[in-house]
């Protein structure tokens, strides 16, 4: 997410049981035709918190990677065209890939992370932490005034531009800085 957009608050889904890892290829759904990849900075929670203080977030984790938050972009339009919660647009079976963890001591200060997502070996998707519209921190903040935040729990942080379609065969690799930690095919 960047800054641009006039937003006072996040924008908050839930992805439930749809996490796919471990370079397992992501399959294409057959109730849609317009499958979009999002790339995001993804936290991994290491501590049990509530009601947490934006200043204290960054207690709550200590292990980040890339992910991919697919969207089934023709099902979300037709949802939203009619008022309806867009649940099944984003929350599909595993429709959130992650990549391989690593410290945040390793990757960086929370704020200052660049990132970026390759498809077939072009560079389609690229930013920065500090570029979001809200911090890592103020996102933890947010959620866990409405959700007992757990441990082992992911937070996908937001998307920069350049969202698009996938298509079976493609190659995504995900990258924090200049390291892969994201590689599998889609099918």
């Amino acid at each position: 997410m960047h800054r641009a957009l006039d937003m006072t608050e996040p924008t908050i889904f839930m992805k439930g049981d749809s996490v796919l890892k471990h370079g397992k290829p992501f399959f294409l759904p057959d109730f849609s035709s317009e499958v979009h990849y999002e790339t995001e900075v993804v936290v991994k929670i290491c501590r049990l918190g509530k009601n947490i203080a934006e200043r204290f977030a960054h207690r709550y984790y200590d292990e980040v990677t890339t992910g991919v938050d697919f969207t089934a972009r023709d099902l979300q339009t037709k949802l939203r065209s009619v008022g309806l919660p867009w649940e099944l647009s984003k929350a599909f079976d595993n429709s959130a890939v992650v990549g391989k963890f690593v410290p945040l001591a390793e990757a960086g200060v929370a704020d200052e992370l660049h990132f970026h997502l390759d498809i077939n070996g072009q560079t389609v998707q690229r930013g920065c932490t500090g570029d979001m519209i809200f911090s890592i921190d103020g996102i933890i903040a947010y959620v866990s005034r409405y959700f007992t935040l757990r441990m082992g729990d992911l937070i996908y942080t937001g998307t920069p531009a350049g969202v698009g379609r996938v298509c079976v065969g493609d190659h995504l690799e995900g990258y924090l800085g200049e390291r892969k930690l994201l590689d599998f095919h889609v099918r």
